[in-house]
């Protein structure tokens, strides 16, 4: 059982439990007409206990008096579409979520458009999760009569991977990042043009995911075995090149040397681009 300390808004309020220990309950109606020192009853079905550590508490609970009590229900309708498709998402979302369909919003209104330019690779990389934001700007759309642009579920997803307990420790921002560093490269180099919905571009790009995982993780691959990278280099010298260019990106953008077997690696797979 949790006693209210104070209602946000509408749809959240601040209470404290049985042992003391403070948690926002977010729930439709929640708050409408309660007061201090009234309990609140368990509904897990309906409602949502966040618990956080209490320098973030404070933020959700000054955002959340700040914000329409609408933005909390969408983000909860968001996070049940990712939940019901199998995603386990951390509480935190519930406050960058929030606070960010706001302010996309009222960009939005004000005639401040934005452009994700890696709205490709998020929807490449992390198919389900640019899915759910899809459903999520139709559900703006529906909801609150904004018309964001089609990016705006390429954001929405980068907030869905951030909060994925089965990404725990993932920067996705620094990954889609280098993916899109990577990608720009090849094409230039190549003049191949990349299409998520193509099975080589797809399966380009997703080694280029598994890459930069490794290379966030610091578990590239290096066995000193240079036979593949010379082998390359003399069977399809326009994939070693432009490989060498990432290695140059990389050098100077991030302070590491890409060893010759990475190099190797990804040279394979822009060959196999080149003749698909």
């Amino acid at each position: 059982m949790q006693t209210i300390k104070k209602v946000l808004n509408s749809s959240v309020v601040l209470a404290v439990d049985e042992n003391g220990a403070e948690l926002v309950v977010l729930g439709k109606g929640i708050g409408y007409g309660r007061k201090p020192g009234e309990t609140v009853e368990h509904d897990a079905a309906n409602q949502v206990f966040v618990s956080l550590p209490e320098g973030e508490q404070r933020n959700l609970v000054e955002l959340l008096t700040q914000i329409p009590a609408e933005y909390v229900e969408l983000s909860r309708a968001i996070v049940a579409l990712a939940e019901a498709d199998g995603l386990t998402l951390d509480p935190h979302v519930y406050l960058s979520l929030t606070d960010h369909l706001h302010f996309a919003v009222e960009r939005q209104r004000k005639g401040l458009v934005t452009v994700n330019r890696l709205a490709w690779e998020v929807r490449t990389i992390y198919p389900r999760q640019y899915a759910v934001g899809e459903r999520a700007v139709a559900l703006l759309r529906e909801r609150l009569a904004v018309a964001l642009p089609e990016e705006e579920a390429a954001n929405i997803a980068f907030h869905l991977v951030n909060a994925d307990a089965a990404n725990a420790g993932v920067d996705s921002q620094r990954i889609v990042q280098l993916v899109s560093q990577v990608a720009t490269i090849v094409t230039h180099s190549t003049g191949v043009q990349l299409h998520h919905d193509e099975l080589h571009g797809a399966r380009f790009v997703a080694h280029l995911q598994y890459f930069a995982r490794r290379f966030f993780d610091g578990r590239l691959a290096s066995s000193g075995d240079d036979f593949l990278f010379t082998s390359l280099s003399e069977r399809y010298p326009a994939a070693i090149a432009a490989a060498e260019r990432v290695r140059t990106l990389v050098q100077k953008e991030y302070g590491q040397t890409l060893p010759n077997e990475e190099i190797a690696f990804l040279a394979l797979h822009v060959a196999r681009v080149l003749e698909s």
